[in-house]
């Protein structure tokens, strides 16, 4: 847990479980203390841009996380510089309420491109990234996540490399011994977007249903996950 003197820190939350890995290797960390979660949602369709989660699933989480959830709000088909003055937004409103915020972390595992990217944008916006799981092995990563507790489903397939029909399927050994050897474990190459519906640090899991399934721009196939 943090001490009096550990830093604060957000973390940016894509509602799936690299995200969850991260905070959770931060809030058993000392050196910091996680002040809230960043999400960007998608105006108008009022869910979690790329991962397509609706938004109340998105509170459920903020709720079982106990933390404070500040939302960056784009239109659909946002343009890079909408989607970042939208990002300056949200980090303004956190350090506002936090004034001694000035890094925020990601999941990412290991494509550099956009590490820099992000490094660039938060140089801009004065403030640092830490990258928790940065250069681990993702095959042993995923199989940790499972056996660590996490419970997720996949809300997203990039159809041009994922079959379809593992849109909906629980994250678990199962599906892992079932992905393809071209495929990332942990989904880095974005093959695929989860949602976290239970977690070791949280209270209680998020009860789920599966909805509709629908293909858009003819590549991504998603699953509507409705709170049961």
């Amino acid at each position: 847990m943090s001490t009096p003197g550990a830093k604060p820190v957000l973390v940016a939350w894509s509602g799936g479980k690299d995200a969850a890995c991260a905070l959770e290797r931060l809030r058993v960390d000392p050196a910091w203390r996680v002040a809230g979660i960043v999400t960007t949602v998608t105006q108008g369709y009022e869910r979690i841009a790329i991962h397509g989660v609706r938004r109340a699933l998105l509170e459920k989480q903020a709720a079982r996380l106990d933390l404070p959830l500040y939302e960056a709000q784009i239109p659909p088909q946002a343009s890079n510089e909408q989607y970042e003055a939208a990002f300056a937004q949200a980090l303004a409103r956190a350090r506002a309420r936090d004034p001694a915020l000035e890094s925020i972390a990601f999941g990412d595992l290991f494509l550099a491109d956009v590490r820099a990217y992000r490094e660039a944008l938060l140089a801009r916006l004065g403030w640092h990234g830490a990258y928790p799981l940065w250069g681990e092995n993702t095959a042993a990563l995923a199989r940790s996540i499972v056996n660590r507790g996490y419970r997720a489903v996949l809300t997203c397939v990039d159809t041009q490399q994922l079959d379809a029909d593992f849109c909906g399927r629980e994250y678990d050994d199962a599906l892992l011994d079932d992905l393809p050897a071209s495929c990332d474990p942990c989904g880095e190459n974005g093959e695929f977007h989860t949602l976290v519906y239970a977690a070791p640090l949280w209270r209680e899991p998020i009860a789920l249903t599966r909805g509709e399934r629908v293909l858009r721009d003819g590549r991504f196939q998603y699953i509507d996950l409705i709170e049961a």
